[in-house]
């Protein structure tokens, strides 16, 4: 019974309401606080508090939710040992591009031969994933960058992308082969948020050059950059991937920006020591066709 009342715990804390982790785990609200008051008898320890309208962790019960579900991650593996991995839940950590853009239909013909699989991706930044690929609260994790090394994280290279300029198809810039990072110095920036590999690739290589980024806009998805782009509000930075259909549909514009680092990969990471089902292989082997 702990385990069920551990992952009681954990709904609570991520939604910060008993309410909405009842709706969640399918229990009705007395049940879920019920769950909660016997867990905190089991570790003698509050767990939880009051914070405005909602429930917030107490010191000890920030101290046991890493635990938690390092716990709660470890029985699924078990599950999936025990079951040959043909069971289960399968947790991916994702940028919000890959999520997106990449992962989709990989994971629609994934399902397809794992129905009994359920499937979650969890989007982050790249130092989210990173954290919860090595906490195990995510089996795998999905970044964009350049080599990514590790002692204890396998980096597997899915596949090279290349970053491009992104403008109106009016705007002058669409006609050049290349652009210049001097060329950007004037031009309004639409770019992602501030944990982005690919936007601080692309100020660092415009500082490099001397080159005062004027940011204009930030937004934290990809949609709302690219639609700030078709109304000729600023000039993005995007990966290859993210910009396909409007490329090809003619509504956006890419150049490659000359000098510095021109693609970064796409890698699968995971610990080093982590059981791989044959299940777990073949989702591996899914990403990499």
């Amino acid at each position: 019974m702990e385990l069920t009342y551990l992952r009681t715990f954990c709904e609570v804390a991520a939604c910060g309401s008993y309410t909405k982790a009842a709706e969640r785990l399918g229990y009705a609200q007395s049940s879920v606080t019920s769950q909660i008051a016997k867990l905190e008898e089991m570790y003698g320890a509050v767990l939880l508090e009051r914070a405005g309208r909602g429930m917030t962790p107490t010191f000890a019960g920030k101290g046991l939710l890493p635990y938690a579900r390092q716990m709660l991650a470890l029985s699924e593996e078990a599950k999936g040992v025990v079951s040959g991995g043909y069971k289960g839940q399968l947790v991916i950590g994702a940028i919000e591009t890959l999520a997106a853009y990449y992962l989709p239909h990989r994971l629609h013909l994934y399902r397809s031969a794992y129905p009994d699989i359920r499937l979650r991706v969890q989007p982050g930044s790249e130092t989210e994933i990173i954290a919860a690929v090595r906490d195990k609260t995510a089996d795998f994790g999905l970044i964009f960058d350049e080599p990514f090394a590790s002692e204890d994280l396998v980096s597997l290279p899915l596949r090279e992308e290349s970053l491009f300029v992104v403008m109106h198809p009016g705007h002058a810039f669409a006609l050049q082969s290349e652009i210049n990072p001097e060329q950007l110095a004037e031009e309004p920036l639409v770019l992602t948020e501030d944990t982005c590999t690919y936007r601080n690739l692309l100020l660092h290589t415009l500082r490099q050059c001397g080159v005062t980024p004027g940011i204009d806009m930030e937004f934290g998805n990809l949609e709302g950059i690219k639609q700030a782009v078709k109304h000729r509000w600023g000039t993005a930075f995007l990966p290859g991937y993210a910009i396909e259909e409007e490329r090809q549909a003619g509504s956006l514009a890419a150049v490659p920006l000359a000098g510095g680092h021109k693609s970064f990969s796409i890698q699968l990471i995971y610990p080093k020591e982590r059981w791989l089902s044959p299940a777990f292989r073949d989702f591996i082997k899914g990403l990499q066709e």
